[in-house]
């Protein structure tokens, strides 16, 4: 199964680490990273898929893959 997930945060390097943390344990990127802004600060986000095996439920904690 693909599973997905939407990264978002403050555009900072904490938020880099989430990212690289989910490439070392198989995510992959998917389609480019957005900023907006939200009135005080830049928020960014990025989206990562994994093929996993299995069937699919809505219980799976995605960020424990």
């Amino acid at each position: 199964m693909k599973l997905y997930r939407l990264l978002t945060g403050p555009d900072d390097s904490a938020f880099c680490h989430r990212v690289t943390e989910a490439l070392n344990r198989g995510w992959q990127l998917h389609g480019q990273p957005t900023l907006t802004f939200n009135g005080e600060r830049v928020i960014a986000g990025q989206a990562i898929v994994k093929e996993v095996a299995g069937d699919y439920t809505p219980d799976i904690k995605l960020g424990e893959l």
